[in-house]
């Protein structure tokens, strides 16, 4: 027995002292993530959008020392930011400026094989949208650079972290949102659809789409196309499936009732498959634009769809054009807006735009005002690829914003209500052509 004793009173210390030890907690390391600059990165001073340094490889062809370059990404905690960049310089030597907030730091570069070079840690003091930016400063090769991935780590991305992981185009081209209107149960078969918009200040960014009035075979609103040139555009789907409107056989194709003075139509593609109308039109930021959209049941089985356009320059109401789908027999269905961007370079520019006074005429001659409206959005921002949307009501009426990586969004799927006007728009019904 006295042995036994000696020997738990030899071991016993040693014995809780492992104990302590196996239970002592431990600090969460949050594993490094590896950002692909490919899908998330931007030249920031490319007015000319022909800047080749983002391809879907990464920053790539990177050789204007003025282009400054950012990739981001978005964190939900503040702390620590550990950076390092993956990149390799194709030859000789270079020197870039990497940028984080308010930090600055110079980095020599000559590895010409790809490598993860550390930058250093960063302060993030608000969680939310991050940027890191790239400049030249001088180098003796072809390119300052290629960048593949930023490489981050630190109790900074130790909550979630936001990032574009595919589909690098849409994902650069930011989230597209929507407002899908409700209609009132007591109306019956809706011939017309009249909407209207109104762009800020500021808000007119390239590659913007305002869309209008969108129904279950088109959609109709204005585009910004360049710094010298924006559209009207109205558009109708074949009902047969393909994004080569060259496969579509004779009987499904979409005709061309008529078009207004100016207005060039063709075919369309890559998105389904249709008829296309457009008509360049300089609208203006600041004015409001009224739309107006007639689809009803015609002769062969088929359905003629016929959109007008209002601007307060002209003061009159102007044909943009009338197409047949074949193999239809709808009213207008499935009322909604939109707003996206369709340039990828211009993924980094917040845009905004109200939508006003909606409201239907159906069959039965009679006006019903629309005021309910679910905020929806792509695929996106379904799968946290972007987070940078919003939507809802804003001095009484609509509006849709997105892009330019603001913190602000708006769940999906949420329902708003504007105030009603209760005064139908006047629109002289004999006077359309």
């Amino acid at each position: 027995m006295k042995v036994y004793a000696t020997f738990l009173i030899m071991i016993l210390p040693a014995m809780l002292s492992q104990s302590h030890l196996y239970c002592q907690p431990t600090t969460y390391r949050a594993p490094a993530i590896s950002i692909p600059a490919a899908g998330n990165s931007w030249v920031l001073n490319d007015t000319s959008l022909a800047n080749e340094a983002v391809t879907n490889t990464g920053i790539t062809k990177w050789t204007d020392r003025s282009s400054k370059i950012r990739t981001y990404f978005r964190v939900e905690q503040t702390g620590i930011l550990n950076l390092s960049i993956r990149l390799k310089v194709e030859n000789g030597n270079s020197v870039i400026k990497v940028t984080v907030g308010e930090e600055k730091k110079n980095m020599i570069l000559s590895n010409s094989t790809f490598d993860t070079i550390k930058i250093g840690s960063f302060k993030i003091d608000k969680p939310g949208y991050q940027w890191v930016e790239f400049q030249g400063i001088s180098k003796t090769g072809s390119s300052f650079a290629e960048v593949s991935n930023l490489v981050i780590s630190g109790s900074a991305t130790e909550g979630r972290v936001y990032y574009v992981k595919d589909d690098f185009y849409f994902g650069r081209r930011g989230p597209s949102v929507h407002l899908k209107y409700e209609i009132p149960t007591e109306a019956s078969n809706i011939v017309w659809f009249y909407n209207e918009i109104t762009i800020p200040e500021g808000n007119d960014v390239i590659g913007s789409y305002f869309m209008a009035n969108g129904f279950t075979d088109g959609y109709f609103g204005i585009q910004v196309n360049s710094q010298t040139e924006r559209r009207i555009l109205f558009s109708v789907w074949s009902p047969y499936k393909t994004d080569n409107p060259g496969e579509i056989p004779d009987e499904y194709k979409i005709i061309l009732l008529k078009k207004g003075k100016e207005v060039k139509t063709h075919e369309f593609g890559n998105e389904g498959s249709g008829g296309q109308s457009y008509k360049k039109y300089f609208w203006k930021t600041g004015n409001n634009y009224r739309f107006l959209l007639k689809g009803q049941p015609s002769e062969n089985n088929s359905t003629d769809y016929t959109a007008y356009f209002f601007a307060p320059e002209l003061n009159r109401w102007e044909l943009i054009a009338s197409f047949r789908r074949p193999k239809t027999n709808n009213y207008l269905k499935n009322l909604y807006s939109f707003l996206e961007n369709f340039m990828p370079e211009t993924g980094t520019i917040t845009r905004k735009g109200y939508y006003s006074n909606q409201w239907i005429l159906d069959s039965n001659n009679k006006w019903y005002e629309l005021t309910n409206a679910k905020f929806t959005a792509d695929a996106t921002a379904r799968k946290e690829s972007r987070l940078d949307y919003s939507g809802g009501v804003e001095n009484g009426v609509f509006f849709l914003k997105n892009c330019g990586f603001f913190n602000d969004k708006t769940q999906i799927d949420q329902f708003f209500s504007r105030p009603k006007s209760n005064i139908p728009p006047e629109i002289g019904f004999s006077g359309l052509k």
